[in-house]
C-alpha cells in the first residue's frame, strides 16, 4: 500500500521536467547581454563618427581655402593678358615671367591647377561654359575655342573654362 506521502509529484524528479521559471541570475545575464551589446553598437557608432568627422576636417582644410583661390584667379588672368600685350610691344622683361611663375606655383602648392582645354574636345557642361559658338571645321558640339582658362581645386572645379563651340560652316550654295 502507498501512501500520500510516499507518492512522487511529476516536479520532483518525475520522468519529464516541467519547464523551470527564469531565475533572478537568468534575468541579470539577459540584461548584462542586453546592455553588452548596447555598448558595443554605442562604441562602434562612436568610432564611425569619430572617422566621418575626421573626413569632414579634411574636406575643410582642403578647400577652406577656395575662395581664396577663387579672388587670385583674375589676378592670374591679368598677368597673363599683360604678358601678351608686353610680348606684342616687344617690352616683355624675365621677371614679369618670374612673378607669374612664382604666383602659380604658390596656387598649385594649394592644389590649384589649370585645365586642359583641347579644340576639338567634346564639351563637358561639367567642366566648360558655352559663351558662344563659331563656326569651325569641327563636328558641332565640339570646343573650338578656349576663352577663359578654366581652374581645378584638388580635382573639384573652381572655375569652368568658358569657351567658344564649334558649328558648321554655312557655304554659300549656288543653283545652276
Amino acid at each position: 500500500m502507498i501512501m500520500n506521502d510516499e507518492v512522487k509529484k511529476p516536479d520532483e524528479g518525475g520522468s519529464q521536467p516541467s519547464p523551470q521559471p527564469e531565475t533572478e541570475i537568468d534575468q541579470l545575464k539577459r540584461k548584462l547581454d542586453e546592455y553588452l551589446n548596447g555598448w558595443k553598437r554605442a562604441k562602434a557608432d562612436l568610432i564611425n563618427y569619430q572617422k566621418d568627422e575626421g573626413k569632414r576636417f579634411e574636406e575643410i582644410m582642403k578647400f577652406g581655402t577656395m575662395d581664396f583661390i577663387r579672388d587670385f584667379i583674375p589676378v592670374l588672368d591679368s598677368f597673363d593678358l599683360a604678358l601678351s600685350v608686353l610680348e606684342k610691344e616687344g617690352k616683355a622683361e624675365r621677371g614679369v615671367y618670374m612673378i607669374r611663375a612664382q604666383l602659380e606655383d604658390v596656387l598649385k602648392k594649394r592644389g590649384l591647377e589649370r585645365m586642359a582645354v583641347a579644340v576639338g574636345a567634346l564639351f563637358d557642361p561639367a567642366l566648360h561654359e558655352s559663351v558662344g559658338e563659331i563656326e569651325s571645321g569641327e563636328p558641332p558640339g565640339t570646343i573650338a575655342e578656349e576663352i577663359e582658362h578654366g581652374y581645378l581645386l584638388y580635382d573639384r572645379v573652381v572655375r569652368p573654362a568658358r569657351v567658344k563651340l564649334a558649328k558648321w560652316k554655312q557655304e554659300l550654295t549656288t543653283n545652276n
